[in-house]
């Protein structure tokens, strides 16, 4: 009697995690896709790889408030003012509505910005518009994390 109980109780987590997982769509993929190869431009930054990835019109919000274009974002990250040692996205989910992609994550990083190292943990919002049948980074804006 015990095994069936168990075996009982097994298939109903599993009936239930299979009912709570949503299927991940084409687009979901080639998103997510876009948000890892824009954590690994993070970490080794090149101009050619962070225009790839984000739009001429990119508006780079920090959780300090402070808002970039593209053109200060990337070179922020060429000069070693903004440098990410690691980064690790994390509860990352994706919205997609039409040709526009709403992602939002936790960022956990080791930085040593300007050669001052620290760890941070931080929330994002990353907005990701297709254009000519490509993703790219329209907007993002960092918020911190309730302690």
């Amino acid at each position: 009697m015990k095994k069936i109980v168990i075996t009982v109780v097994l298939v109903l987590i599993s009936i239930s995690n299979w009912a709570q997982t949503k299927p991940i769509s084409k687009e979901e993929t080639a998103v997510a896709d876009r948000v890892e190869a824009f954590r690994k431009a993070l970490i080794d930054p090149t101009e050619s790889n962070l225009k790839a990835l984000t739009s001429s019109g990119l508006s780079y919000g920090h959780s300090s408030g402070v808002l970039q274009d593209q053109k200060v974002f990337i070179e922020k990250l060429l000069n070693g003012e903004s440098d990410f040692v690691t980064i690790e996205f994390q509860n990352q989910s994706i919205q997609i509505s039409g040709d526009v992609a709403i992602v939002r994550h936790n960022l956990a990083a080791h930085t040593k910005d300007s050669g001052v190292e620290k760890d941070i943990k931080i929330g994002n919002v990353l907005v990701w518009q297709k254009q000519k049948n490509k993703w790219l980074l329209i907007a993002r804006q960092a918020f911190k994390l309730p302690q």
